[in-house]
């Protein structure tokens, strides 16, 4: 692509903070969405195509972004679905063999925007500082204060819904090679794909519902369990998603859930979430299971948790998990149930595979109940 990549380019954020840099296309464009940082040195296609980062401009902390191209194969869905990208230097050139299409090619088909040559340092600390906020990107430079005045009409993420943005239209069927062991319904959210895979290989046929699927609906599938999947947006706002975990609840299927997922388990069981002031986006960050006392290096990518004091005072919750930046929940196990629950992404394999035990521990909780 003969791009002159040159157009003077803004971020601007809700409290009027101005960072400027140049569009990577030399398309013009105006993208809103929740400005937020993300710490990886890595795997920038699948946090780019993760659901999860629905109406969010992510900001990368990393140097370099673009510089190993894209996969076909490494997507976590079936579109980019951030609002766009903030980076230092973007790579035009992939120098990998099996690279499919450059990140440039790769934002072009998806019609998603980036702008480059941004301070992402002090960016990033401003984040930290002030707080994940709203914030548009934009080429009309000259525009300043009408960008202001639509910038003040987007939503806050604080109160979105946003799972039936990214969930399935209709219910679909998956299964690994041979014979299968176990039947999952798995409640659609905004799900990444390696989160199948995982239950796939460990002989689960699956059936994916859309996220506004009825409890009702799910049963018909005589699944053995249920699992609830990642996604954007605040959990408050799914009570009929919150009605259906009663209800898995109440007949005690077994039940697993991930990031929205464990965050929708915690409002069912009576304990709140909020949204955090930055939220933990990363490769890198340090989980403690408290059940057997080893610490894992975990991906993780949420701006809403759960409620430390009230998971730790409710009779029927253990704290299975905490972060041990910040002390906060990332794993909870009901007690009289069989069910469990982290915030946390085991599927992702930020480097080291820490965490798969968990989709274990699923199978185990499956087998022991049907036993």
């Amino acid at each position: 692509m003969n791009y002159t990549k040159n157009l003077k380019a803004v971020v601007l954020l809700e409290d009027g903070t101005i960072f400027t840099g140049k569009s990577v296309a030399n398309n013009s464009f105006t993208s809103f969405g929740e400005i937020c940082f993300n710490t990886g040195m890595t795997g920038y296609q699948e946090i780019f195509t993760d659901p999860s980062y629905f109406g969010q401009i992510m900001l990368t902390t990393n140097a370099h972004i673009g510089n190993y191209g894209t996969n076909k194969n490494e997507s976590e869905s079936d579109s980019v679905k951030i609002s766009g990208l903030v980076c230092k230097n973007f790579s035009y050139n992939p120098s990998r063999v099996d690279s499919d299409l450059s990140l440039e090619e790769f934002f072009a088909n998806h019609s998603i925007y980036a702008v480059s040559d941004i301070d992402t340092r002090a960016l990033t600390e401003y984040i930290r500082i002030n707080g994940a906020m709203n914030a548009v990107i934009s080429t009309e430079t000259e525009g300043i204060e009408g960008l202001k005045e639509q910038l003040k009409a987007h939503p806050s993420m604080a109160g979105l819904e946003l799972s039936s943005k990214v969930s399935t239209d209709k219910a679909y069927e998956l299964s690994a090679e041979g014979t299968f062991k176990h039947k999952v319904a798995v409640l659609d959210l905004g799900v990444k794909h390696n989160i199948l895979r995982h239950l796939t290989k460990r002989g689960c046929h699956l059936k994916v519902f859309p996220w506004n699927t009825t409890f009702k609906e799910m049963l018909e599938f005589q699944p053995d369990a249920f699992f609830l999947s990642n996604g954007p947006g605040d959990p408050k706002t799914l009570s009929t998603v919150v009605d259906v975990v009663d209800s898995i609840l109440a007949n005690n299927h077994p039940l697993f859930g991930i990031c929205l997922g464990h965050q929708i388990i915690s409002l069912a069981v009576g304990i709140s979430t909020f949204k955090m002031h930055h939220g933990h986006r990363g490769i890198n960050h340090p989980v403690k299971n408290l059940i057997t006392g080893k610490s894992e290096i975990t991906s993780q990518n949420h701006g809403f948790s759960v409620s430390l004091e009230e998971a730790k005072n409710h009779p029927d919750v253990l704290i299975t998990h905490v972060h041990l930046n910040d002390h906060s929940v990332a794993g909870i196990k009901l007690k009289n149930k069989d069910c469990f629950s982290v915030q946390y992404h085991p599927e992702a394999g930020p480097g080291p595979n820490d965490a798969t035990y968990l989709f274990d521990d699923f199978i185990t909780m499956i087998e022991s109940q049907s036993n």
